[in-house]
């Protein structure tokens, strides 16, 4: 760690219009990622032409800043109307809609605040210290760790639905089968697209998600008619949300500590994202509470879980994009494009060349986190009262909002079917008890799965750099281990041992 940097970079971030450059940062970042459609690329995509006349100092603070409460602010319409504003929210939205639907929704966002901005704390200060020496990790994977990573996500599905394992599996199959839509990623050819020109580009998951989550969720209260009156929500005040996160302060460090860890991890994985390091985080601590039972049904230590990895991995893709020039997410790569756009190259030699900027840029994660947890804390009370809401105002305008946000995806009507077809399909699944959340998992997952694959057998050698690389036979064997131990554990509770007297 280049000392003299860091001072260089503190100087610049906590003057007067670094301070001020992240503050609006972290408002639109809030912003853009509680608005459906709006994913933190798009929206530090949209925000890079207010940069042409601002120090490259002051504008990657600005864009770092956007980029880490965006991620979080996809929890907000997670939590409150079950519709996850980022894709990384879909696992938000497992234990906090319910939280909501108990009359807990601003206690779920404080879980949620307090989760994100520890969590991105943590992944900041590992990304200072260990910035240079963590980036050569994300090289080690080729295609056969990363299939073996996207098998070790979906291996995660078992333990995500508390009835039958059948309908985990139906609703992974059919995001899987989404998946394929679209160009063959090796040979360009189309498949499934019958003949409709929007296809090419696949599925997009943004429509698919809203769908199955915001309107699968108001097509079911339609049918139960559950229009008459709003969830009241207790808004608790500051000493009764912290006696609650300290009466289960136990039940928390864990996974708030473990998923944090494995959340920067994850995003130093070029291309892994904020999304598989929550859905893997969240597996992981079911695994291990206490409370597992309560996962899917309002459980704070899924909650924080999530949002612990979700924000930790924004200071973990940052690593091999400042080190090597590698974007680790989609949001790195616009941030790669606004770097050239300033003349600058990513890679250790914009460590050696501009270290005001660099450090700037690391020590931005942990202001930008702080004032998360700030305005995140003081716009709960407002953002609870939303709960209150007539579903009868309230369903017309998330249904609005639904399709005007898959519209802004590509421009293109098909996304507001694929919205409302995906909502209709979600009210059916919601119906027979099959989960929604593997079906955006398989989606999301999926062409990592196949293109990586393909990848490894056109290499030549078979299947053999599945078990012949270490890296890619641990991630295998430890998706072998969570697919199975959930099946061993229902097996014994519906064949307990009977000790006999002798």
């Amino acid at each position: 760690m280049d000392i003299d940097g860091l001072l260089r970079g503190a100087e610049v971030l906590f003057s007067f219009s670094g301070v001020f450059f992240v503050a609006l940062g972290v408002l639109l970042g809030i912003v853009i990622g509680a608005t459906p459609g709006l994913s933190p690329s798009m929206g530090v995509a949209l925000l890079v032409p207010l940069s042409f006349r601002m120090p490259s100092e002051l504008a990657f603070i600005f864009f770092v800043a956007v980029y880490q409460a965006s991620n979080y602010g996809g929890s907000i319409t997670a939590i409150l109307l079950n519709a996850p504003g980022t894709p990384s929210a879909v696992v938000t939205a497992l234990d906090g809609y319910p939280l909501t639907q108990r009359g807990k929704a601003s206690l779920a966002l404080f879980y949620a605040v307090f989760a994100s901005a520890i969590g991105g704390i943590i992944g900041g200060v590992i990304l200072i210290l260990f910035a240079i020496p963590m980036a050569s990790f994300g090289l080690l994977f080729g295609p056969a760790e990363y299939f073996a990573l996207a098998l070790l996500g979906l291996s995660t599905v078992v333990g995500f639905h508390k009835g039958s394992m059948w309908g985990s599996l139906i609703a992974l199959s059919l995001g899987l089968l989404l998946s394929t839509v679209g160009s063959d990623p090796i040979e360009g050819s189309p498949r499934l697209t019958f003949g409709v020109f929007d296809l090419y580009d696949g599925v997009s998951f943004i429509p698919v998600m809203i769908g199955f989550f915001a309107l699968a969720e108001i097509f079911h209260r339609v049918e139960k008619g559950s229009l008459s009156s709003p969830v009241r929500s207790a808004l608790e005040g500051l000493s009764v949300q912290l006696r609650e996160v300290w009466e289960g302060r136990r039940a928390l460090v864990r996974p708030l500590l473990q998923s944090s860890l494995f959340g920067t991890c994850i995003g130093i994985i070029p291309g892994a994202g904020s999304a598989v390091a929550s859905f893997l985080s969240y597996g992981q601590a079911q695994r291990y509470a206490k409370d597992r039972e309560d996962f899917g049904k309002g459980a704070a230590s899924g909650l924080v879980a999530s949002e612990a990895a979700n924000s930790s991995s924004v200071g973990g893709a940052l690593v091999p994009l400042i080190a090597l020039g590698i974007p680790g997410s989609a949001t790195d790569a616009v941030l790669l494009g606004a770097l050239a756009l300033k003349g600058l190259v990513a890679g250790p030699e914009l460590i050696n060349q501009e270290p005001q900027l660099v450090y700037g840029i690391f020590l931005a994660v942990l202001l930008a986190n702080l004032f998360v947890f700030f305005f995140g804390f003081f716009g709960n009370r407002l953002f609870a009262h939303v709960t209150r809401i007539s579903p009868k105002l309230l369903y017309p305008m998330i249904l609005s909002l639904s399709l005007l946000g898959s519209y802004t995806i590509r421009n293109s009507l098909l996304d507001c079917w694929v919205c409302l077809i995906s909502g209709g399909i979600g009210w059916l699944c919601k119906r027979e008890g099959i989960p929604a959340a593997p079906i955006v998992l398989g989606l999301v997952l999926g062409g990592m799965l196949e293109t990586n694959l393909r990848r490894v057998l056109l290499a030549g050698d078979g299947l053999a750099p599945l078990y012949e690389r270490s890296g890619a036979l641990c991630l295998l064997v430890l998706s072998g281990v969570f697919l199975l131990s959930p099946l061993l554990a229902r097996l014994r509770s519906r064949n307990p041992l009977k000790l006999q007297k002798n």
